[in-house]
Formats: C-alpha cells, sequence, structure tokens
C-alpha cells in the first residue's frame, strides 16, 4: 500500500517550516522529499497545512466493558480520530476491571476489530482496582499493557504503592497515578476557597492532591520506578514536580487542557458542565500550568476524556457526575491558549501531544515524521477559526463546558499507519 501526502509543512531537520511531500509505503514513512518517489500512490493533498505527528492521548476513559452506554471502542476511536489522536490509553476501571491477561486480551482483540486508531491498554495497578493487593502486573506486561494504572483512584496504602514501583521497574512500566488524598476530597464537588464558600458547595482542599504526589515522588525517589503523574491541576503541584526533577527524581507529568482554560469561576451558577476531578482551580493555578508547559516540568498533554450521560449533569451539582467530554476540543483549546499566546510554538505543542506521550509509554515507532516511523498523522488547518458545538461531537458524551466557545486550530485529517481514517472534506 502506498500513500503520499502532498504539499504538507513540516519542520525540517534545521528546525524551519518547509513544503514537502510524505511518502508512505506499508504503513511507514519511507521518505519525506520535495518529489514523490513512489509509483502509482493514493495522493491526499494537504495545501500547505501543518502535518503533525498523531497525537497520543495518555488518560482517556473507553468505558469498554461494562460502561458501553456511556462510550465504547468504536464511538471513542472515530472521536479520536475527528480530533488528531492516533493512539489512545484505556483506562483500566472498566467493569470488569483489567487487572489480568484475559482483559488485556479482550480490549486488544476488540481494538483491532473496530477501533479506526491504536487502543494501548493500561493495566490496573491493584486486584479489580481496589487499592488493597497488587494486580498481576508481570502477567499483563506480557499481554501487552503499556503501564499500570488504577484510573482516577489513588492507592492509599504507601508500602503498597511502594511495592508497585519497585516490581513496575522490572518491566520498565510507566507507574501512572492519578493523586488525591481521599481523607482530605471527603466529599468536596468542587475547589475548595472563596467560590465554593459563597456557593455553598463542599470544597476539595488543594492539599489533596500536592500531599500525595510528595508522598509518591518520594517513593519514586528511593525506589527508582517510573513514576507518571496525571491531571496536575495547582501551582504546588507543579512546583513539588519541578524541585522533584531537579532532584532527579525519574517522574513525568502531564495536564489537561481544562486545567489551563478554564478557572473554578466556570462553576458559578452551578454550571455541573464545568464538574470534573480533580476539580477547576484557580486563575493563579492556571499560570502556573501554563508556566510548567513552557518551561518543560509538565511534560505532556492528555484530554482526561471521562464521559458520562449528559442527563447525570442535569442535576443539582452536588448530585451531578463528574466528567467532561474533551476529545474533540483539546486540540483547538491547546492552540488557541498556547500557541495563538506565544507560550509554546506549534511544534512544542506537537511534543507535548505526541512526542513525549510516545516516549513515557515506550512506543518508539510514533510521535514523530520521519523515515521509517509509523504513518500515523494529522494534518492541521491553524488558520480556521470555529465555534465548538458538543452536539457535532462523534464521542457519546455530547457536552462540554466550552460549548459555543470560538477557538482556532482544526485537524482536517487524520492518517492511522497511512490509511485516511478521518477527513474533514
Amino acid at each position: 500500500m502506498k500513500t503520499v501526502i502532498k504539499d504538507a509543512k513540516v519542520r525540517g531537520a534545521d528546525g524551519k517550516e518547509t513544503l514537502k511531500n510524505i511518502n508512505i509505503v506499508d504503513g511507514v514513512i519511507e521518505s519525506i522529499s520535495d518529489e514523490i518517489t513512489l509509483s502509482g500512490p493514493k495522493i491526499y493533498d494537504a495545501g500547505g497545512k501543518y502535518a503533525l505527528p498523531g497525537f497520543i492521548d495518555l488518560n482517556c476513559n473507553i468505558c469498554d466493558p461494562g460502561y458501553e452506554s456511556r462510550e465504547n471502542i468504536q464511538t471513542i476511536s472515530q472521536s479520536a480520530a475527528k480530533a488528531g489522536f492516533t493512539s489512545i490509553t484505556c483506562s483500566p476501571l472498566t467493569s470488569p476491571v483489567i487487572d489480568n491477561k484475559t482483559m488485556v486480551m479482550y480490549i486488544k482483540d476488540k481494538a483491532k476489530d473496530l477501533s479506526a486508531v491504536n487502543i494501548f491498554p493500561y493495566g490496573s495497578m491493584s486486584k479489580e482496582g481496589q487499592g488493597k493487593e497488587m494486580a498481576e502486573i508481570g502477567e499483563m506486561y506480557s499481554a501487552g499493557i503499556v503501564g499500570v494504572s488504577d484510573g482516577n483512584v489513588s492507592i492509599c496504602n504507601a508500602n503498597l504503592m511502594r511495592n508497585i514501583l519497585i516490581y513496575s521497574s522490572m518491566f520498565d512500566l510507566p507507574v501512572i497515578t492519578f493523586c488525591e488524598n481521599p481523607e482530605l476530597a471527603a466529599c468536596g464537588v468542587m475547589n475548595y476557597g472563596t467560590v465554593s464558600t459563597v456557593a455553598g458547595l463542599i470544597g476539595k482542599p488543594r492539599e489533596a492532591e500536592e500531599t500525595y504526589i510528595a508522598r509518591n515522588l518520594i517513593l519514586a525517589k528511593h525506589n527508582k520506578g517510573r513514576l507518571h503523574i496525571t491531571h496536575v491541576s495547582t501551582q504546588e503541584s507543579v512546583e513539588i514536580i519541578r524541585y522533584a526533577k531537579k532532584m532527579g527524581v525519574n517522574v513525568t507529568c502531564d495536564t489537561c487542557p481544562h486545567y489551563f482554560t478554564l478557572s473554578e469561576n466556570k462553576v458559578d451558577g452551578y454550571n455541573t458542565f464545568a464538574k470534573v476531578n480533580p476539580p477547576l482551580r484557580t486563575v493563579t493555578d492556571i499560570a502556573a500550568i501554563i508556566e510548567g508547559l513552557r518551561d518543560g516540568t509538565i511534560d505532556a498533554i492528555s484530554t482526561g476524556h471521562s464521559p458520562t450521560f449528559v442527563e447525570n449533569k442535569w442535576s443539582e451539582f452536588d448530585k451531578a457526575d463528574f466528567g467532561i467530554s474533551s476529545m474533540e476540543t483539546a486540540f483547538a483549546l491547546c492552540y488557541t491558549t498556547l500557541v495563538k499566546t506565544g507560550v509554546l510554538t506549534i511544534w512544542q505543542l506537537a511534543e507535548k501531544l505526541s512526542k513525549s506521550p510516545a516516549k513515557i509509554l515506550k512506543l518508539n515507532t510514533r510521535g514523530e515524521i520521519s523515515p521509517g516511523m509509523d504513518a500515523d498523522i494529522c494534518i492541521i488547518d491553524d488558520k480556521k477559526e470555529y465555534r465548538i458545538n458538543a452536539k457535532s461531537f462523534e464521542s457519546k458524551a455530547k457536552f462540554s463546558p466550552h460549548d459555543t466557545d470560538v477557538v482556532t486550530g482544526m485537524v482536517t485529517a487524520t492518517f492511522v499507519s497511512g490509511n485516511l481514517v478521518y477527513s474533514l472534506a
């Protein structure tokens, strides 16, 4: 199979942008040149638009098996393709939990049949995701997991967390940790502070995140595990991770677009679409997250896509589900907030969305557009301005706190292994 992406804007070896043809053979980039070097290929004309490496999502809830009515492999893959994500990960907190070899194979086999994009499962750190006993990590590694995670639940037992870091290091697997102390977070439904007090809502203090981040960093430092912290949301979290990196701790981290585009004020009027976990924080936290992205403290950006029924958002704030439909807004929010403002270049943004996640998950043939790499590519119209319309999402979760916001930067085509899996035209 031969494909050429013609007249695509890429970054040359000298760092300069240039128009090239990307020649693809059997799903692999054969060459990037001024000429079309293949005979009889399918040709896609990029028309001078950017060609970026396909995005890789480090944190996504697919909801299959067990919660397919919220999202399933087919709908999430269509949503991902439309959003430029060519590889996504699968949270293990399904029903049953992905905590054994059989469940890993189930996800891989079903994804092979139904998904337009690559799906890489995480294995649960603990049996049944209950945080009490270590799962069969070695067995799941042999079946093809790319990391271990307990989804959006923290391991409370420090000794278990320590043992997971030690054992996972034998397989060089990243330990993907959501950091929230349940005793401090308690029944909180938004960020603790003035806004929650005025609204009469129970708040989650920032210490709930920061204490577990500090604990896990200390455990990683002493036990040489590959720690990855997901959903970083506070200023102090960024500062703690920045210090840990300077001290040589083997740690990476990510944040989500809603943590650098929305503040707790979005909850005004009891807007349940803004009810996420961890909660939206303050304007000061947003500035710190953006600086962490700029200086490299924050390695990657994940979507944090966490679908639920829109009906479960139409209730009192206390009773409404946590969750956000964020796959199809991710790139445009990143481009509008980070690139248009000069915080990052488009190529630096591509590193946060693709190259760094590929490195963290050891997806060694993905994350870059260069000869010999998998032809996972998205085409970007950086001039396209449009209004977000949640009703048009491919995801089953057709709601967003960004609904009707005007953004810039649109994915116009997505290729997975050289196959066109999404096209705006």
